[in-house]
C-alpha cells in the first residue's frame, strides 16, 4: 500500500489498474456474492421449521438465528420461519465469555424457559460451531430431559457441510434418538429427499406427490406441512417404503432407516416434473408396492390426456415465437434433471449447459451426469458442470446460444442484458419470486412451468 499526495490509502491494485478498467467481467473478484446453499446449521434449522409443532432451540452464536432467516428462509422463497422461526427463534445467544466458561448452564435456562412458553410441543437442540469448538456436552445436558421433555439433539456446526448435510444430520439424530420399531403399514410410503426452504419449492412439492400417490391407492407420509409434523416423524419406522426423491440427498437417511428397521427404499433423480416423469414414477412406485396395474394406468390415462390437452394450448407460442430454443440451468440437481428432461423430452428444446449448484458428494456425480445426459430425445447433449460458486457459474455462461436461462434469482438481473437469455427463478436463493404453494411436481407441473417460461416472451403472436 502507498499514500497518494492527499493522504488517500492507495492499495496495489488500484495503482496498477485504473478504476474504468473494470468490466462486470471481473464483477466477483472484488465482491461477495450470495451463495447458492447455506450451512449445516442452517439446514437442520430449517428441516426442522418445516415439522409443524417442532421447536428449534439454536444452541449457537447471537447472530446464527438472526443470519439463517436472510440467508435460508428469506432465500427459500421469501418465507417467514413461522411462530418458532426466524426472529421468534428460541437460541443460548453464545458470547465470548461462554467460549470460556462453556455454555451449558445456558443451554439448560434456554430449555426451562421455552418449556414453559411452548407447551404441548415437542424440541430440538441444533449445536452451532461455538459449543463443537469448545466442547459442551450437549449430550449430557439433553439427558437429564428424557423424561420431562420429547427432545433431540443435532450436532451441526455450520462447518461440516452445507444445508444438505444438515438435513442429514437431522434426520440421522432423529433416528437414533427417537424412532423405535413400529408394525409394517401396507401401502405406506415415506418421502425423502426434498429439503425444506433450500428446495424452494418444497411445501408444493411434497403435497403434489402426496396427492399424486393417493390417486392410486397410497398413502404418501410427506412429514413437512403436515399439522402433526412430529407424530408422523415418529411415524417413519411404519412405512413400507421408503421413496428418495433425488439423486444423493436423503439416500444417507434411507440407508440408515433400511440398516436399523430393515425398510427398503426406491429412489428417482428428481421429483417428478410433467407427464413422461410422472408417469414413470407412479408405474415403478406402483410395481415395488404391487397396486393393481389397471389402478395406476386408469389414473395415467385420464392425467396424461388432460396435461397434453392443456399444453396444446400453448403451441403457437411455442411455434411461432421460440421453437426449439437452446437453453440453459444452473440449480441443484433436483431441479436441473427434472427440468432438462422436460423441455427436452416433451418440448423438443436443446440443451446447451447445466451448472449444478448443490456440491455433491464425489461418489454421487457420475450417476447424476449420468441422469442429466442419458435417455434424452435429442441429438444435443448438455455440457454438465458442478459449480456451486454464483460468480463462477455466470462467467461460464457467457458466449453461448442459450436463449432460456432456468436459475436462481442471483443470475436474473444480468440475464438479458449480459447473457441475452429470458430468465425464470427455479432454485435457490430465490429473493425475487414468493414461493408458497406453487411447484413443479407431477403433470400439473410441467403446466406450470409452460406458464413460467413462456410469459417471459408471449404477447400477440
Amino acid at each position: 500500500m502507498s499514500s497518494t499526495e492527499n493522504g488517500d490509502i492507495k492499495t496495489k491494485n488500484d495503482s496498477e489498474k485504473p478504476k474504468e478498467q473494470f468490466t462486470s467481467h471481473e464483477l466477483g473478484k472484488d465482491h461477495v456474492e450470495a451463495p447458492k446453499y447455506s450451512c449445516a446449521l442452517g439446514g437442520a434449522y430449517g428441516t426442522a421449521l418445516g415439522v409443524y409443532g417442532l421447536v428449534p432451540l439454536l444452541h449457537a452464536g447471537l447472530g446464527c438465528g438472526l443470519g439463517q432467516l436472510f440467508g435460508q428462509l428469506y432465500a427459500g422463497g421469501q418465507n417467514a420461519g413461522g411462530p418458532v422461526g426466524g426472529t421468534s427463534t428460541a437460541t443460548t445467544g453464545l458470547v465470548e465469555e461462554h467460549v470460556i466458561f462453556g455454555g451449558e448452564d445456558k443451554l439448560r435456562k434456554l430449555i426451562n424457559a421455552s418449556s414453559e412458553v411452548y407447551k404441548d410441543d415437542k424440541f430440538v437442540v441444533i449445536s452451532g460451531c461455538i459449543p463443537a469448538l469448545i466442547g459442551d456436552d450437549v449430550e449430557a445436558v439433553i439427558r437429564e430431559y428424557e423424561d420431562k421433555l420429547p427432545i433431540f439433539h443435532i450436532n451441526a456446526p455450520g462447518f461440516n457441510g452445507n444445508s444438505y448435510e444438515g438435513y442429514e444430520l437431522f434426520f440421522e439424530a432423529l433416528i437414533d434418538q427417537i424412532l423405535t420399531p413400529l408394525p409394517i403399514e401396507k401401502g405406506v410410503v415415506n418421502i425423502l429427499g426434498v429439503v425444506p426452504y433450500q428446495h424452494i419449492f418444497w411445501k408444493g412439492e411434497l403435497l403434489s406427490i402426496k396427492k399424486l400417490l393417493e390417486s392410486i391407492g397410497l398413502k404418501a407420509n410427506i412429514i413437512f406441512t403436515e399439522p402433526n409434523g412430529f407424530e408422523k416423524l415418529k411415524e417413519l419406522p411404519a412405512a413400507e417404503y421408503n421413496i428418495v426423491l433425488s439423486t444423493w440427498n436423503g439416500h444417507r437417511t434411507a440407508e440408515k432407516l433400511q440398516k436399523k428397521f430393515g425398510t427398503p427404499f426406491i429412489s428417482f433423480p428428481s421429483v417428478p416434473l410433467g407427464p413422461k416423469q410422472t408417469s414413470h414414477f407412479l408405474r415403478t412406485v406402483g410395481e415395488k408396492l404391487e397396486v393393481p396395474s389397471e389402478k395406476v394406468e386408469k389414473f395415467i390415462e385420464e392425467e396424461e390426456r388432460r396435461a397434453y390437452r392443456f399444453i396444446e394450448y400453448t403451441g403457437d407460442a411455442l411455434l411461432i415465437v421460440r421453437p426449439h430454443s437452446y437453453f440453459a440451468v444452473v440449480a441443484d440437481s433436483n431441479k436441473a434433471i427434472a427440468i432438462n428432461k422436460f423441455l427436452v423430452n416433451e418440448m423438443g428444446y436443446l440443451p446447451d449447459i447445466i451448472q449444478l449448484t448443490d456440491n455433491p458428494p464425489e461418489e454421487y456425480r457420475e450417476s447424476i451426469i449420468e441422469a442429466l445426459t442419458e435417455d434424452l430425445i435429442s441429438t444435443t447433449k448438455p455440457e454438465v458442470v458442478f459449480e456451486p460458486d454464483a460468480y463462477l457459474a455466470r462467467e461460464k455462461l457467457r458466449d453461448r446460444p442459450f436463449q432460456f436461462l432456468f436459475a436462481s434469482s442471483l443470475e436474473a438481473n444480468s440475464s438479458l442484458p449480459e447473457l441475452g437469455a429470458l430468465h425464470v427463478t427455479v432454485a435457490f436463493p430465490s429473493f425475487n419470486r414468493v414461493v408458497l404453494g406453487d411447484s413443479y411436481a407431477g403433470y400439473d407441473g410441467g403446466l406450470r412451468l409452460l406458464e413460467d417460461y413462456i410469459s417471459t416472451f408471449a404477447g400477440p403472436l
